[in-house]
């Protein structure tokens, strides 16, 4: 699997394995092992997508080295505020079974997010977790925080597909050295995304699937997919985009799709503010 080296210097897969959604433990176990067995190595997860303990429970089982696999999960909103924070991280940790997170991110930009935050610069300090970052902070938020803090956000993990290709927010990103993962890079399929007719022909010069030209999209731009399937196949699919490179000309096609609107909610929309805000992790 190849890397990008984060601005702690530390190495993360180019290409990710995401588990929302996989709440069945079983199911959940038996899609991260066959995760790292088609090659995955970065696992993403989260206290909010109940199923830490699946992935722990599938990383025990795995012959491949911890040492090689790279280990998300995301501190929900709840948990905020420094004491609350830390002990999330610590339990999270034992629900896993592991002695450290290659990265820890504060799942929204909500509540007391500065007190989590230094939560997670004091457990970084510690050693028990490799890299620290944020997920869903819009570029003013990730501009106030990189100000702000002693150890600065390795990774921001956003909402980007073809149709919200977030091109203001990476290069606010990159400015503090931020590295930008994408959720939901295929946007659940809606807008039609695995019908539309510019993938598909590009798609077809490459003898590629849809999901595949999207996804080499995103590496191409420096930012890292995280892809979720519970089919095998699927998986092997979704990594085999390292042996092609679209052309500026199929780059500017794609940049050209976007619509600079959320396939999903809006962070500033007060109601959806609400919403998160009253979701229980």
């Amino acid at each position: 699997m190849e890397t990008i080296t984060l601005n702690n210097g530390v190495q993360m897969p180019k290409a990710g394995f995401g588990v929302f959604q996989v709440k069945d433990e079983n199911q959940c176990m038996q899609a991260v092992l066959d995760a790292i067995d088609a090659g995955y190595r970065l696992i993403d997860t989260a206290q909010s997508y109940g199923n830490e303990e699946a992935v722990g429970k599938a990383i025990a089982q795995t012959s491949v080295p911890r040492e090689e696999l790279f280990i998300t999960t995301k501190v929900w909103i709840s948990n905020y505020g420094h004491e609350k924070a830390r002990q999330s991280v610590l339990d999270s940790l034992a629900k896993t079974g592991l002695e450290y997170f290659d990265l820890v991110l504060l799942h929204q930009p909500y509540n007391d997010y500065y007190g989590a935050y230094r939560a997670l610069e004091d457990l970084y300090k510690e050693g028990k977790i490799r890299a620290i970052g944020v997920s869903n902070f819009y570029p003013d938020r990730i501009v106030d925080l990189c100000l702000n803090v002693e150890v600065k956000p390795a990774v921001n993990q956003i909402e980007v597909n073809v149709f919200n290709q977030q091109i203001e927010a990476q290069k606010w990103n990159e400015k503090y050295g931020v590295q930008v993962q994408a959720w939901a890079p295929f946007a659940e399929g809606r807008n039609n995304m695995f019908s539309n007719p510019v993938l598909q022909k590009i798609g077809d010069q490459y003898h590629k699937s849809i999901a595949q030209v999207i996804l080499r999209w995103l590496v191409q731009r420096n930012i890292v997919p995280l892809a979720k399937s519970v089919k095998k196949e699927r998986m092997e699919q979704n990594l085999d985009i390292f042996d092609f490179e679209l052309s500026n000309e199929d780059m500017k096609k794609i940049e050209a799709l976007d619509e600079k609107t959320s396939s999903f909610f809006s962070h500033y929309d007060p109601e959806s503010v609400e919403r998160i805000c009253g979701m229980e992790r």
